[in-house]
């Protein structure tokens, strides 16, 4: 639960919750309230939304969920307070968790508001999809491991704001990967992965980003094992739009695709100014289902391979992967300057 300012409303969220049966028109609403909706987030979410007319602050919460049937009593008691404290108490939590959630509203349609620019880290794999395997290492516990750094990194920036696909070993579809940056308004899509494809003589660390020709073997295998990864969910990813929709996506790749080349060179920039290990081939492109958005720009990062005993000595660490967490950081720094620069240029 939470409160967030212009315009003022209450935010409650649960987990997924049937609300059919529930009429919004049969809240008691005051003169303070001047509406309630509710509705799903995202699986497994729900949320539940309090437009006041005044400022209120949170005095109690509570709920009791009933063991016999599953139904469940909220009770809020609000209790009016100063604009300025509501405004102080107002609270977007810069928390990579939860960053996808809280701008979201079951019901009505989004809306551009200036704000920080938002980041999207995307450990890849987790949950039933365990990623390159080596011994006793997981590629989704290494990306996990830096993507949680990575935002601690990131949300220190004034005006930037992480968001983690997930937090926890937990599988994540593709789709669902990209539907959460989409709905976060992502400014960009960093999907970091270690890989153990090419033995023990690959080292270092290397930037994809998207092309529909990848004939370079080493990123064709990629792109095959990479874009595999709903298969052992079930979900079926081939469904195409129409004609025009993919031409207009199209057209909007050429501008986010460009970005997302600028980001990926100044991320081997960056890789090389904080020591960090490098592939011998930094720069790759291939056809990753990840990167396709064509909403905001995405870069893949390889952080290393596995198999190389020194590349898995770095990745199982801290303090090995600290210099990896610095150079996104300071890549993302340059980027968001530059880009900012080009703003006036861009087409409208």
């Amino acid at each position: 639960m939470f409160t967030l300012d212009d315009p003022r409303r209450l935010v409650m969220d649960f987990r997924e919750v049937d609300f059919r049966g529930l009429d919004a028109g049969a809240f008691d609403q005051s003169d303070a309230v001047s509406d309630v909706r509710f509705g799903p987030l995202r699986p497994g979410w729900s949320r539940m939304i309090v437009e006041l007319n005044t400022p209120l602050g949170v005095e109690f919460a509570g709920m009791e969920v009933s063991e016999t049937d599953g139904t469940a009593i909220v009770e809020v008691v609000l209790r009016p307070t100063s604009e300025e404290a509501f405004a102080e108490n107002a609270d977007a939590l810069n928390d990579p968790d939860w960053a996808f959630l809280v701008a979201a509203d079951p019901i009505a349609p989004p809306v551009n508001e200036d704000g920080p620019i938002v980041i999207v880290i995307d450990p890849g794999h987790g949950g039933i999809d365990p990623g390159a395997t080596y011994e006793a290492v997981l590629e989704a516990d290494i990306g996990l491991a830096l993507a949680l750094e990575l935002a601690a990194a990131l949300g220190r920036i004034e005006g930037v704001q992480p968001a983690v696909t997930r937090t926890g070993d937990t599988f994540v579809t593709l789709q669902e990967r990209l539907t959460l940056a989409l709905g976060a308004r992502a400014a960009l899509f960093i999907s970091l992965h270690a890989d153990a494809l090419e033995g023990e003589q690959a080292t270092g660390a290397s930037a994809y980003t998207l092309t529909d020709k990848a004939t370079e073997e080493a990123s064709q295998r990629m792109a095959e094992r990479h874009n595999s990864g709903d298969v052992l969910a079930g979900v079926d990813l081939s469904g195409q739009g129409d004609e025009v929709s993919t031409v207009l996506q199209d057209l909007l790749r050429v501008e986010t695709a460009a970005s997302g080349d600028r980001f990926a060179n100044h991320l081997l920039q960056a890789l090389r100014d904080t020591g960090a290990v490098m592939n011998s081939r930094p720069r790759r492109e291939a056809s990753l289902a990840v990167l396709n958005a064509a909403d905001f720009p995405s870069v893949l990062l390889e952080a290393g391979f596995l198999p190389n005993e020194e590349d898995g000595a770095r990745l199982t660490t801290p303090q090995g992967r600290a210099p990896i967490v610095a150079a996104v950081t300071l890549a993302v720094g340059r980027w968001a300057i530059e880009e900012a620069a080009l703003v006036p240029l861009i087409r409208q």
